[in-house]
């Protein structure tokens, strides 16, 4: 049966956390593409903060690696950063532990109520979160998870799968969703809707022919297939060709800096249902 959302607050229920636990699969380096991506887009905001930034890896799974490695990402850009990775399940929080480097990296359990000592964060990261969920319950989610942040604040929700090699997420302010993100490991890649498979759980249902996230991949394969001759020169370089041709019927946010890295970027509301 698929997971539900109840968005009643947890101390208008019990003091369980809020939310379901998730299936914990993980991996080293599963979220890197993600991360590369936050501590560019967010890096300006986390060397401005007055006091030390805190970022969540929220529903970080069986092991910690993706919240020792997002504290090591964001250590380049801030030195101080918190990175607390947040756990509804309690073994998988006192198995993480042992990794835990205080007050640079903590562990704790808790879920969509995102439990914090202090102010704010200016990060959440949920991936491979709300795919068990029903997509009805995104919205209550993102809400919740958006009223968390810190003002400058960023959720950044997305899908990848199991090595990282693709990855699909949508970034959100305080206002709700802002951007979406499609990043691939090139070399690997069939022609960009190989990407639909993990699209997040608010956009996946409707990658249908008529519906905008369909129309985007549609041109973006037709973008690639024309670029084909640069495919001499490598994947990269006809990834590049191909965004530049997209670039002119869709309002890519990025340019051929964040391209060469397999990205492209697209605002909410040119893919949204």
């Amino acid at each position: 049966m698929a997971a539900s959302f109840d968005p009643t607050p947890a101390r208008g229920r019990s003091a369980r956390p809020v939310g379901t636990v998730t299936r914990g699969t993980t991996n080293t380096n599963r979220l890197r593409r993600m991360d590369r991506w936050i501590a560019h887009t967010l890096g300006p905001v986390l060397s401005g903060a007055e006091q030390p930034p805190v970022a969540v890896d929220l529903g970080y799974g069986a092991a910690p690696w993706t919240a020792v490695e997002l504290s090591a990402r964001l250590r380049a850009v801030r030195t101080d950063v918190r990175v607390v990775g947040i756990e509804i399940e309690p073994a998988r929080v006192t198995a993480a532990v042992p990794y835990a480097d205080p007050p640079l990296l903590t562990f704790r359990r808790g879920g969509f109520e995102v439990p914090l000592d202090g102010a704010g964060p200016l990060l959440i990261r949920a991936a491979n979160v709300l795919r068990q969920y029903e997509e009805s319950a995104v919205a209550a989610v993102w809400e919740r998870l958006c009223a968390r942040l810190a003002p400058g604040g960023l959720l950044v929700e997305g899908t990848c799968d199991e090595i990282g090699r693709r990855h699909v997420w949508v970034a959100l302010g305080p206002e709700g969703p802002r951007t979406v993100t499609f990043a691939a490991r090139l070399g690997g890649l069939g022609q960009p809707s190989d990407l639909a498979e993990r699209l997040p759980k608010a956009l996946i249902h409707h990658n249908v022919p008529g519906r905008p996230v369909h129309t985007f991949l549609r041109d973006f394969d037709r973008a690639w297939a024309a670029a084909a001759p640069y495919g001499a020169f490598g994947a990269r370089q006809r990834w590049v060709a191909a965004c530049t041709a997209l670039a002119g019927s869709w309002p890519l946010l990025d340019a051929r800096g964040r391209w060469r890295q397999g990205e492209v970027t697209v605002p909410w509301g040119a893919l949204a249902p």
